[in-house]
């Protein structure tokens, strides 16, 4: 079966226009859905939902001694070897799953694209599959969860996109090799791998680089999933950076973009660090964010909660403010979020992430002229708050003060967000000054009062006494 993929991935690269190499992967164009939308959700669902302890790693862990998810589930659900990862799939039944309700609170949320996970690094599909047996529409669910979702999002004005993990279950088991465990039963190595050792470093570019057998595997599932659902976007995980991947990243891009060519669809892919050439696709910071406007579009993805990406019955979460604060941030450095919820394993979305959502989405109905279809300004913004830029920075930043500002504009309004309500009513905008534009009118988004302004060398002054107090940030636009 792997072959009859693999060579028909490689009549479709010959077919053009794009071919495995990195000079012709070059003339990918960012989509402009994608530069128009800046907001989507991401979806961490899949058996690891069950336990829902630790966060989405307890497959990994649970088989980890010492860690405290090889305690729990040792004291909960007895040895590894007797009941492993393979045993919690009867109980992911997906019973109160509903796509449509799902693609309805997405889009009040505000979000304009939504990418699932398609595949963990448990090696569990949420999708129909001619690869293997161990896929939510054979197993759990037995349905194609990851399809009817797909069906959902365009009525809602959805784009749809899925995330891939497959390049890390090359190791994702490899602490059962340290002990008793299911892992390194033959009659499950069609699920488990069989497992690889880790990389001491997972960041290592040559460490335990994967098998020929594993890499081809990974390039046949990411093309049946193009080819069964037309995503518009496909995200990665950080492995795939091995340098081992890098022919096989080449043929993914050749074989998607002309699908999508001949789709007639504008689509893209994700990677973090350097694990695509840049201009062949869409960089993505996990947990962080950047300093400065980058020259080129860009993507942070991370999660509602800060202790994990899946469900667990511990959430730690953010607040819909200081989400919403990073999302200004992002935007105005030619950005967007990628926001991460955690469905329960009977399919429903947790109540709280519910509500976080639906107010983030009450202030882009308010105020989504400022980030929508916008690009950044001369400069992204002024204030004392600095952002501590790169992976895994997302909880390292100070709050931030009404004294921090943010720039978007589209056409020739400019939009200037303060990331908080100021006490006094009052608001200095410092870089703004007449010798750098002329203001004929300001106005603030969503508020029954106005501001009364005055331009001078100091900067634009807002008087906001007359406005009432918002716990969200604030948008003005200036025409």
């Amino acid at each position: 079966m792997h072959q009859e993929f693999l060579k028909n991935i490689d009549e479709v690269i010959g077919a053009g226009p794009f071919r495995d190499d990195w000079d012709s992967l070059a003339h990918f164009k960012v989509p402009a859905w994608y530069q128009a939308g800046k907001f989507g959700i991401f979806i961490h669902w899949g058996v690891y939902s069950v336990p829902a302890f630790g966060n989405e790693w307890d497959q990994r862990n649970m088989y980890q001694p010492g860690t405290p998810e090889f305690e729990h589930h040792l004291a909960t659900y007895g040895t590894q070897r007797e009941f492993g990862y393979k045993d919690f799939i009867p109980q992911f039944k997906a019973e109160n799953f509903d796509p449509q309700l799902w693609a309805d609170l997405f889009q009040k949320s505000g979000a304009r694209f939504v990418v699932p996970v398609a595949e963990h690094h448990d090696g569990f599909q949420m999708y129909a599959s001619a690869l293997s047996d161990w896929n939510a529409a054979k197993m759990g669910p037995k349905r194609d969860v990851l399809g009817e979702l797909a069906g959902a999002l365009p009525e809602k004005g959805l784009v749809f996109g899925v995330s891939n993990h497959r390049a890390e279950h090359f190791f994702s088991f490899d602490g059962g090799l340290k002990s008793e465990a299911d892992v390194t039963d033959p009659r499950w190595a069609d699920f488990y791998g069989p497992p690889h050792p880790a990389p001491a470093d997972l960041g290592d570019l040559e460490a335990n680089p994967p098998t020929q057998a594993h890499l081809e595997d990974w390039l046949a599932r990411n093309c049946e999933l193009v080819d069964q659902y037309q995503p518009q976007l496909v995200w990665f995980d950080w492995w795939i950076q091995n340098r081992a991947f890098e022919p096989y990243l080449k043929k993914f891009a050749a074989y998607y973009y002309n699908r999508a060519a001949n789709w007639n669809k504008e689509v893209a892919i994700n990677y973090k660090f350097q694990a695509f050439a840049a201009g062949t696709a869409v960089f993505d910071v996990e947990r962080g964010q950047l300093a400065e406007i980058a020259p080129f579009f860009w993507q942070t993805d991370t999660s509602i909660s800060k202790n994990s990406w899946g469900y667990v019955h511990q959430q730690d979460y953010k607040t819909a403010d200081e989400i919403l604060c990073d999302l200004i941030d992002i935007v105005s450095k030619n950005g967007a979020l990628l926001l991460n919820i955690g469905p329960r394993s009977d399919g429903t979305i947790p109540e709280a992430e519910q509500e976080i959502l639906l107010e983030i989405g009450q202030w882009l109905e308010l105020n989504g002229e400022a980030i929508y279809e916008t690009r950044p300004w001369q400069v992204f913004g002024e204030g004392p708050t600095e952002i501590v830029a790169g992976h895994f920075n997302d909880t390292k930043r100070g709050s931030f003060t009404s004294a921090d500002l943010r720039f978007t504009q589209k056409g020739e309004t400019l939009y200037a967000i303060a990331l908080k309500w100021p006490e006094n009513g009052q608001i200095l905008i410092k870089s703004l000054t007449p010798d750098r534009l002329q203001i004929q009118k300001v106005e603030l988004l969503g508020n029954s009062g106005q501001p009364t302004w005055n331009l001078s060398a100091k900067g634009l002054e807002l008087d906001l006494t007359s406005c009432k107090p918002s716990p969200f940030p604030l948008a003005f636009r200036i025409s």
